[in-house]
């Protein structure tokens, strides 16, 4: 398979922009004030968000790149799981909704899994590339249902 390098890049971009779109202006100094189950220390989350960002980036561009009767349907599910996933900061840090935050993430966990069935039917390695996503948005949903419970 020939990397067509554009496509590959536009993917990345692409997904770092959306997932993390609404971080850019609202700041997560709120977090550091709430009590949770684990403090994880806030330089943590934009390593971890770093490389989710370019494994989903990559296991796009493989799906694009692929053939398959559901390609588009897959890539319409991504679309769709990032913009819940960019719209989870809004609602936890921007609005401090924790519930509906928790009940977000429960709902982008289902897409997530949905996301993850749909590319791994068309492309295996771009299935599983999204496996720590999906684990980590677990823990996330951990963290913030401690938050709830907590606060």
């Amino acid at each position: 398979m020939k990397i067509n390098f554009k496509s590959l890049l536009l993917c990345i971009i692409i997904t770092f922009f959306i997932g993390s779109f609404f971080s850019l202006f609202i700041g997560s100094n709120s977090y550091v004030d709430l009590n949770k189950a684990i403090d994880v220390p806030g330089y943590i989350f934009p390593i971890v968000w770093s490389i989710l960002y370019l494994l989903m980036g990559i296991s796009l561009y493989i799906i694009y790149e692929s053939y398959g009767y559901n390609k588009k349907s897959a890539i319409r599910i991504y679309f769709l799981q990032l913009l819940v996933n960019s719209f989870w900061t809004l609602i936890f840090f921007g609005f401090k909704l924790y519930l509906f935050g928790f009940i977000w993430i429960l709902l982008l966990i289902i897409l997530v899994i949905i996301m993850i069935i749909k590319f791994y039917n068309i492309n295996k390695i771009a299935g599983l590339m999204n496996i720590p996503y999906l684990f980590w948005l677990i823990f996330a949903g951990f963290l913030n249902l401690s938050i709830v419970i907590l606060n």
